[in-house]
């Protein structure tokens, strides 16, 4: 018979951290909210992942056996530092009071941890991550939209999602994308995400697109909106032409987020 591992009580305090979380947490995440060092949390994580219990990515862990695609979770692991920069200068894009769209993206999900520190949000999302981010800070209220769960986006999508996304009007919308064509625009690998995209830009008074420069003059099978409905991209790199020249065109205010070493 196979001897079952037993946990340590900082095992344990790790297990329910990433639990309280969503699933997943990156390694800074954990440091913050067991009051610990990094260090520590990657030890931690490294006897946890021998035992099974939970996944290491770069950056951070995940749980075992959830009902997720772990490719959702590598994502959020990827390029975390520019996203985590990104997301910085976009949430002060919001103020207290806001209505706010948060979708799936993982940029977007940094901005939701950003968004923490606002008062008295109304947050409508598709996603549980960004849910589970927010719900129950500073007197914010959180509606998550119905639909057809994806497992791979931790989401929501199709018609009834659509439709109730229609009920708000929001003040500012945080939208990611798959890709940016200096010919063609955003564009999507999943058609429902797309078409949510458009539904809830037409419900928001300005919108947000937030993305590392890996997406750049990249393709993507599925079109939403016209470049032009984005008032502000957020990025962590300032593109070159031609792709600069075509976000002038379609009049996108672009904002390049700064590094943690640069000074004003």
């Amino acid at each position: 018979m196979k001897k079952q591992h037993s946990h340590s009580h900082r095992e344990l305090e790790l297990l329910n951290a990433i639990r309280r979380i969503g699933g997943f947490a990156r390694n800074s995440e954990l440091a913050n909210v067991l009051d610990v060092s990094e260090e520590t949390v990657r030890r931690t994580i490294k006897g946890l992942s021998k035992s099974g219990t939970i996944a290491r990515v770069h950056g951070g862990a995940y749980l075992v056996g959830t009902q997720s695609d772990p490719s959702f979770f590598k994502r959020i692991a990827q390029n975390s530092d520019e996203k985590r920069l990104i997301a910085q200068e976009a949430a002060q894009l919001a103020a207290d009071g806001m209505t706010l769209f948060l979708d799936v993206g993982s940029t977007t999900a940094f901005v939701a941890e950003e968004l923490r520190v606002h008062h008295n949000l109304t947050v409508v999302t598709n996603s549980i991550r960004v849910s589970q981010t927010l719900v129950g800070h500073n007197d914010n209220r959180v509606f998550l939209l119905g639909g057809e769960m994806q497992s791979n986006e931790l989401g929501a999508f199709g018609h009834v999602t659509e439709t109730q996304a229609r009920r708000y009007g929001f003040d500012r919308a945080f939208l990611s994308a798959d890709a940016l064509s200096s010919t063609i625009g955003f564009l999507y690998l999943d058609p429902a995400e797309a078409d949510l995209a458009s539904v809830v830009i037409d419900c928001a008074d300005i919108t947000v697109a937030a993305m590392t420069h890996h997406k750049f003059d990249k393709t993507a099978p599925h079109r939403s909106f016209h470049p032009s409905e984005i008032h502000t991209l957020v990025v962590d790199q300032a593109p070159e032409k031609p792709l600069a020249t075509s976000l002038e065109k379609w009049d996108v205010a672009l904002r390049v987020s700064k590094k943690e070493n640069d000074h004003e």
